[in-house]
């Protein structure tokens, strides 16, 4: 039994019956294993059990990682964590995946330094559904106008909406900003922009997630266990 194999087993199993208890297939949800503070060697164990998708929420770890990983070719990189203007060039060189988009200069500034041999940068833009101060993100009714920007940059390929929303035991609570958020990603289909990915949902709330419509869930705690704490 390779480390991490029963936990993650687990929680694909607990995609598996989210879905299928709402009519959707297991396939339709993707799942991000959260590897933030773990080393490389733990992503390495888990890309061994056949997860793809990483998320990550600082941009020098995951830039140690992906060079430490080099011979893993087919590590899909995302970056969960909010990004500063002064990350970005590194940023845009590290990751497969930006989830955190939540103003238009840094939006532009990974499209100006995504490097030109690269494909283009899939991005999702962050919405604040809980309208929580220290949380980031645009409010629900500015992320289509950010949407429509982040569409007409070059280097970048705008793919849906991410959100985090408050820690409560409020099912109700919860579950109305889940689906302000699928409501966010919906108002992009209905304006005509191409996108088909509704990131939200976590360890302890992904059935909830799925059943408002989630097509992807970020887990940690549940694959890896408690996270390491940053010394630095």
């Amino acid at each position: 039994m390779k480390p991490h194999e029963n936990a993650w087993q687990a929680t694909r199993q607990r995609i598996g019956r989210a879905a299928r208890s709402v009519g959707r297939t297991p396939e339709s949800v993707r799942l991000l294993a959260v590897s933030k503070t773990f080393s490389a060697d733990t992503v390495r164990d888990v890309r061994g059990l056949g997860q793809c998708a990483f998320g990550e929420n600082y941009v020098q770890e995951a830039a140690a990682k992906r060079q430490a990983l080099a011979d893993l070719g087919d590590i899909v990189w995302h970056l969960i964590g909010p990004l500063q203007g002064n990350k970005a060039r590194l940023a845009a060189a590290t990751f497969d995946c930006v989830e955190t988009i939540d103003r238009p200069q840094i939006a532009r500034q990974l499209s100006d330094a995504r490097p030109a041999s690269a494909a283009p940068l899939d991005v999702l833009v962050q919405v604040n559904a809980s309208g929580e101060a220290t949380k980031h993100g645009v409010a629900p009714a500015e992320a289509l106008a950010l949407a429509r920007y982040v569409a007409t940059l070059p280097n970048l390929r705008l793919r849906g909406i991410m959100g985090i929303p408050e820690a409560t035991g409020d099912v109700e609570r919860l579950r109305d900003q889940f689906r302000t958020l699928r409501a966010c990603r919906d108002a992009l289909l209905d304006a005509g922009l191409d996108v088909d990915t509704l990131s939200m949902g976590m360890s302890d709330d992904l059935e909830l997630a799925i059943a408002e419509g989630a097509t992807e869930v970020r887990v940690g705690r549940a694959i890896f266990g408690e996270r390491v704490k940053r010394t630095t």
